[in-house]
């Protein structure tokens, strides 16, 4: 009635029903994004930590796994799973493959966390033997998953990131990232692996990565978020670079806004589960381009911060809330 009244609709927006209230903010208003900001994966997320299959699945019913790298990324960032989802893994056989697709999602990021983020020459040997015997569980288990559930995107995605890691040459990724693209040309996420396979630091030229950002997002439609990709090559422009200013030029910076203004800003833009990672990113972009448009982007954000892709920087963080204070 009140909503009638006051000119708007007296239920809440569908996108708000799952969502977990704010946080107790600190002084300077950022706060971490906790399970997507919704209370579904959050419900999901405490089953997987508590090691409870059946919850895990029943939590599972709303979410397309092998579709929602979103989703699935949380299961792959959670300490421990890798001690019990082996066992899912071979007992049940309905499910089999979302075993083991979470399990190879898991050992992958397992395995990044024995490398470490250090360079390659401070890499140990040991660490190099980790890392490498968790990838290739990885592989077998995300190429069964693929086989079980030819529809999956998000395998592709995933073995793309061990394929880099196993330095598994150009012919094996580049045809896994055709797989991809064929069950969805307009994935953002392997565009973005794409991204990071184009760089120099894995064996890829200057200028490739920026190139295949811009031939991509051309043909996406209106309000896509895969505008992100221009803003994510820009980023990987500057983690290379050696010039902490080199993304500060009025032709990066047109660029970046305009990207903005036809993706995550236009008014098709949809606000799907994990929306605030695709602002992060032109957060960061932008603010490093130093456009003034960072600002529209940090007002809608409101606070809310997310790992990726501030991980580039030493305190992710402070780093967020420094660039939202600037502009």
């Amino acid at each position: 009635m009140f909503g009638k009244l006051f000119g708007r609709d007296a239920e809440r927006p569908v996108a708000d029903l799952h969502a977990l209230p704010v946080p107790r903010r600190p002084k300077n208003g950022v706060y971490a994004l906790r399970a997507l900001g919704d209370a579904r994966v959050l419900a999901l997320v405490e089953a997987a930590d508590a090691r409870e299959w059946e919850a895990v699945k029943e939590a599972l019913v709303p979410f397309d796994l092998g579709r929602d790298h979103s989703v699935l990324g949380e299961l792959a960032d959670l300490d421990g799973v890798q001690h019990w989802i082996g066992r899912a893994v071979q007992e049940d056989k309905e499910n089999r493959a979302t075993a083991l697709l979470i399990s190879g999602a898991r050992h992958i990021s397992w395995g990044w966390e024995a490398r470490t983020s250090d360079r390659a020459v401070n890499v140990t040997q040991e660490q190099w033997r980790v890392f490498h015997e968790r990838l290739e569980i990885a592989e077998e288990q995300l190429i069964e998953a693929a086989e079980l559930r030819p529809d999956w995107v998000t395998p592709w995605r995933r073995l793309l990131t061990s394929g880099r890691g196993m330095s598994l040459g150009p012919a094996v990724n580049e045809t896994r990232r055709d797989a991809a693209l064929r069950r969805d040309p307009l994935d953002l996420e392997i565009h973005i692996e794409w991204v990071s396979q184009l760089q120099p630091r894995w064996s890829g030229e200057p200028g490739q990565a920026l190139a295949f950002a811009r031939e991509a997002f051309a043909g996406a439609p209106d309000g896509h978020r895969l505008g992100c990709v221009i803003a994510m090559a820009h980023i990987e422009e500057w983690v290379e670079s050696d010039d902490r200013d080199c993304l500060q030029h009025p032709r990066i910076r047109t660029e970046l806004r305009e990207a903005a203004e036809r993706s995550i800003l236009h008014h098709s833009y949809e606000r799907r589960l994990g929306w605030q990672g695709d602002y992060n990113i032109f957060a960061m972009a932008l603010s490093l381009a130093g456009s003034s448009k960072a600002s529209n982007v940090f007002r809608e954000l409101d606070g809310v911060f997310t790992e990726w892709p501030w991980t580039f920087m030493a305190d992710p963080q402070k780093a967020y809330a420094r660039f939202r204070k600037a502009f």
